[in-house]
């Protein structure tokens, strides 16, 4: 069985779950603009008006250009495959009509840019397909379907998550073995770029920021690229760095500190730094159980983080891991504005989250530790080896 197949039974489980009739996923020129959910219950691009339909009874239905039928027929995943050449409005009236849904689902959100796909435009010539019928009145957000669906991971999208972090880590580690003091993060980051053509991936995020590599106390952090910074004794080195294999991601985080003249070990306060970012990642991983809400976790790892001494970071504390490198419905983050309700999400088995808090050492530089975990119903449990001691250079 295909992702996609195993996706779409997967939705007709959720439908029944949330006790709502029918999804309905209207796209058009998806190239231009696809509905984020398209990749994960098509797989491909759509042209002309297209709608994609199941239903909590288990119909699965397309209504898509004729042009484009014998490749909805190859994905084999829906049932019903409806064609037009001129009138795309009566075929959708009359589906649903022999559907007759209370409740039909469609793409838009206020809190997940994953089930926000229906763009305005579109929205409105929806609406002026259905005016005058009593489906205009039954529209309702697909929000809590489409984050569901993008967040429970089955067991083939789990392996594949796994299997690009393993690949990540194999790369970190020819990494390592390469950097010297004396080079600029640009270097490291170009040879980075060169291992991902050799094992045949790509960079889980923009290649210009991905790898993000951080040497000493004068490199940006955040969602930036390499720097002519070079590697100098006494720094600490970051890196942020994942891979897209086979449609999956890994997002993971590293350090690794260079002795100064002197020293056979890191100074204290080095170590003090890396220690309760482990400490952090650990005990909020050994909390996350089915049920627990993000807010809650995040509070575990950002509370031994500044009860350690250290600024609050002003991030969340992980996000979901899939298909992009920013998944899913909810997140492990503080209640702030930003977020929106994405704190309050709870966790459940089949959720993958990267967990990822950080501080600074003055002096140094930045300490960031990302591992990628996968909630189960026993509790979570990480997908890679976490780095539980600093690399020494």
């Amino acid at each position: 069985m295909s992702i996609v197949q195993e996706k779409v039974k997967q939705a007709v489980e959720i439908l029944n779950e949330k006790g709502i009739d029918c999804w309905l996923i209207f796209v058009r020129e998806t190239s231009a603009g696809g509905d984020p959910v398209l990749p994960i219950i098509y797989g491909h691009d759509l042209t002309w008006q297209s709608v994609l339909i199941i239903t909590r009874s288990g119909e699965k239905i397309i209504i898509l250009g004729s042009l484009e039928a014998e490749a909805a027929r190859a994905i084999a995943a829906y049932d019903t495959i409806l064609t037009y050449d001129k009138a795309f409005q009566p075929l959708l009236l009359d589906t649903l009509k022999k559907l007759d849904p209370l409740q039909i689902a469609i793409n838009y959100s206020e809190n997940d840019v994953h089930a926000d796909g229906l763009g305005l435009g579109l929205y409105q010539v929806l609406l002026k397909y259905l005016k005058g019928t009593e489906y205009q009145n039954r529209l309702i957000s697909a929000e809590s379907i489409s984050g569901a669906l993008r967040s429970r991971k089955t067991a083939t999208e789990v392996t594949r998550i796994r299997a690009a972090v393993e690949t990540t880590r194999q790369i970190f580690h020819h990494t390592f073995d390469y950097m010297q003091i004396g080079m600029t993060e640009r270097q490291i980051a170009d040879f980075m770029h060169s291992q991902l053509t050799d094992y045949g991936v790509t960079a889980s995020w923009d290649i210009a920021n991905c790898p993000a590599v951080n040497t000493g106390p004068d490199s940006p952090v955040g969602h930036v690229g390499p720097t002519e910074l070079r590697i100098a004794p006494g720094h600490l080195v970051h890196f942020d760095f994942g891979v897209k294999q086979h449609g999956y991601c890994s997002d993971i985080q590293r350090m690794v500190y260079f002795l100064a003249t002197g020293e056979t070990n890191p100074p204290e306060p080095v170590q003090k730094g890396f220690n309760t970012v482990v400490y952090a990642i650990q005990e909020a991983v050994a909390a996350m159980k089915p049920g627990r809400l993000g807010k809650e976790i995040d509070a575990i790892a950002r509370g031994i983080v500044v009860n350690a001494g250290y600024p609050e970071y002003l991030y969340g504390t992980g996000h979901h891991l899939g298909r992009t490198v920013h998944d899913g419905a909810g997140m492990l983050g503080p209640e702030w504005e930003k977020y929106g309700e994405t704190p309050n999400y709870p966790l459940e088995a089949g959720h993958v989250y990267t967990v990822e808090p950080g501080l600074f050492v003055p002096g140094h530089g930045y300490v960031g530790l990302e591992e990628d975990v996968l909630v189960t119903d026993e509790g979570a449990v990480f997908l890679g080896e976490p780095q539980t001691k600093l690399i020494v250079k």
